[in-house]
């Protein structure tokens, strides 16, 4: 089933504007502005109406426009926290502004994160593996819903935020795994180790811990390769998410068809948020389905 799916039930984030290739957003009590390449339109507020709603504006350096400088237009914190909740979900974020434009959390994915958890209540035992796993809002609602839980990514400050906000949530015992997801996937296979539940967010470009080179294009066909070897027969699922654009959830279709066999109950469609003005801001494909 095709499906586009708005994060729109959040009460600490709201995107307020998007247009120009920028987007206008507020976490908690702050508003900023970041680049978003998806943004090709218009805005529909005036310039000077950013200007004066925002904390804080992220620009691209010239040289590396991988990174950028945040200037702070009011007063604001270099950390502070918001809140999700819905049906039983409750998890707190620590936020910060870093040179790569992220703060911490990408809002649209509580839409992936309500399926993670009515599926893992659903299971007996149930064991989630949270792939290139950011800073963790997949692993704590799985953790939330009763998993025994497996966070994977590799960049260590990264999984130490993870750890903080799965503190700040009041959880414990999520098991965080500073490594190359592929590298990871594949010496799970080899032991034999079982999941009710994987969860996949892979970047278009990366590097593992020791230097492995991750490209999306040429490695994901692997990924999922191993990843149908340590998913459960039965009563499991696959949460598929890919932010790069261009790339369309037929791919994820066509890769969990040949690697993971009969599937059922799958799900495809693309993530938005929809600003003030009614606006639809893509923010990636996803495909999900249950064996």
């Amino acid at each position: 089933m095709i499906q586009l799916l708005c994060a729109n039930d959040w009460k600490d984030y709201e995107l307020i504007d998007c247009g120009a290739f920028e987007k206008l957003e507020r976490f908690g009590d702050y508003i900023l502005s970041r680049p978003e390449p998806q943004a090709v339109w218009q805005k529909s507020l005036p310039e000077a109406e950013w200007q004066k709603l925002a904390h804080a504006q992220f620009k691209r350096e010239k040289t590396n426009p991988e990174k950028g400088v945040w200037s702070f237009l009011k007063k604001m914190p270099e950390q502070w926290y918001v809140t999700y909740k819905n049906n039983g979900i409750d998890i707190k974020f620590r936020l910060g502004l870093t040179a790569f434009k992220h703060v911490g959390l990408f809002p649209e994915q509580s839409e992936n994160w309500k399926y993670i958890y009515n599926k893992t209540k659903e299971q007996t035992s149930p064991k989630v593996l949270n792939l290139f796993a950011y800073t963790g809002g997949a692993s704590l609602v799985a953790k939330q819903a009763g998993a025994d839980t497996v966070h994977v990514d590799s960049i260590k400050q990264v999984v130490t935020w993870s750890s903080q906000n799965m503190e700040a949530s009041g959880l414990n015992d999520i098991r965080w795994v500073v490594e190359d997801a592929l590298k990871f996937v594949k010496r799970e296979a080899k032991r034999g180790n079982k999941y009710t539940g994987i969860i996949l967010d892979p970047p278009a470009y990366g590097r593992g811990p020791d230097g492995e080179k991750w490209i999306l294009e040429d490695m994901i066909d692997e990924l999922m390769m191993n990843c149908a070897q340590i998913l459960a027969d039965k009563n499991s699922f696959v949460v598929f998410n890919m932010y790069s654009m261009g790339l369309s959830y037929l791919i994820m279709q066509n890769l969990a068809y040949h690697h993971f066999g009969v599937i059922k109950n799958e799900e495809m469609g693309e993530l938005y948020l929809q600003d003030r003005s009614k606006k639809k801001l893509p923010l990636g494909t996803y495909f999900r389905f249950e064996k």
